[in-house]
């Protein structure tokens, strides 16, 4: 990526960063009196992101060189790519707008644009798909753990959550089969304002568009090992992620098991990707937090509190990642691919 490019992507990174922690409802003395009673549980909060990250780039990895790959690119290189990605992802409204170009303008000088594309859409698609997977285990999870507590309106909740984590299931992996690029690209044709540019973009990339979406069938088709690999590594990271809950948790003296941390945040996620127009899920997720807490028989106050840790934890990451955007860059050869 030329430097021009990347000051680009950090520029608006920053001025992300700075819109997002103007809008926060904290004053500079809140977020410090919060970041010192977390103390050295927000130290191993960053640092457990950390592992998270790492395991999410070897998910990445095994995907960007699966099959021919025409050249490796060095685990450290990629993970620094995933931190930042998810970075940029993190502050950019609607989610997924900006790391996902900056991801593949990173790799195209390795692997060349075709390998790129596909295997950041691979990552991303089954990033996203993971998502449903947690969702999924948190419902049983529940049931097995709250049997006791079940009544009418969780059930029916249970059963509204179960049967759109099964059909989102269903649609993915009919994706994968046929790979899901034109099918995106045909579903634009069809949304007012851009599907003009849509319409176009299809007939000029056309033999493009239909290489990458073999490329993403292929995968799933000739070599599951890769694909499943890929699909542990990412829900493996999300169930990691859960003992942030619990080292915040233990600052406010809260007794939890990890079944419960686990319980916390996917429901909290479910309810904050449901706001996901906004940058970060400015006080959606706050709001999922308290939810969940409190339907797990917790303090919704607890639940608020945790939201603003994590929030913070979050900032610190995304300050990171910005800044990795920076260091290491080197002008790299294109050595394959088109």
């Amino acid at each position: 990526m030329s430097t021009r490019i990347r000051n680009i992507f950090f520029l608006l990174g920053i001025l992300s960063v700075v819109i997002m922690v103007i809008s926060f409802d904290m004053t500079l003395e809140s977020i410090t009196d919060n970041i010192m009673r977390a103390g050295r549980w927000f130290a191993f909060a960053c640092l457990l992101w950390l592992g998270v990250y790492m395991i999410n780039a070897l998910g990445w990895s095994a995907i960007i060189h699966d099959g021919d790959c025409p050249r490796r690119i060095p685990y450290w290189r990629v993970l620094k790519f995933t931190i930042t990605g998810f970075s940029l992802n993190c502050v950019t409204p609607v989610g997924l707008m900006g790391g996902e170009p900056y991801r593949i303008m990173e790799l195209k000088p390795y692997v060349g644009i075709e390998r790129a594309t596909s295997s950041t859409l691979l990552y991303v698609m089954m990033h996203i798909f993971s998502h449903f997977w947690f969702w999924l285990l948190s419902v049983v999870l529940y049931v097995i753990y709250y049997f006791a507590q079940l009544h009418l309106p969780m059930i029916l909740l249970l059963v509204f959550i179960t049967s759109i984590c099964m059909t989102a299931i269903y649609f993915f992996m009919r994706g994968y089969r046929k790979g899901f690029t034109l099918l995106l690209l045909r579903g634009l044709t069809k949304v007012p304002f851009v599907k003009g540019w849509a319409s176009r973009f299809m007939e000029t990339q056309r033999t493009t568009l239909e290489n990458i979406d073999r490329q993403i069938a292929a995968l799933h088709a000739t070599r599951p090992t890769t694909f499943y690999f890929s699909l542990c590594s990412e829900l493996l990271a999300r169930i990691v992620s859960c003992a942030e809950v619990l080292f915040f948790l233990h600052i406010f003296s809260v007794d939890v098991n990890f079944v419960t941390c686990i319980l916390i945040l996917g429901f909290t996620s479910l309810f904050a990707n449901a706001l996901f127009f906004l940058p970060m899920q400015l006080g959606g997720r706050e709001g999922g937090f308290a939810m969940a807490t409190g339907g797990l028989a917790l303090s919704a106050g607890i639940g608020v509190s945790l939201g603003l840790l994590i929030r913070l934890r979050e900032l610190v990451c995304v300050i990171i990642g910005l800044a990795l955007m920076k260091i290491g860059n080197k002008k790299e050869v294109h050595n394959g691919g088109k």
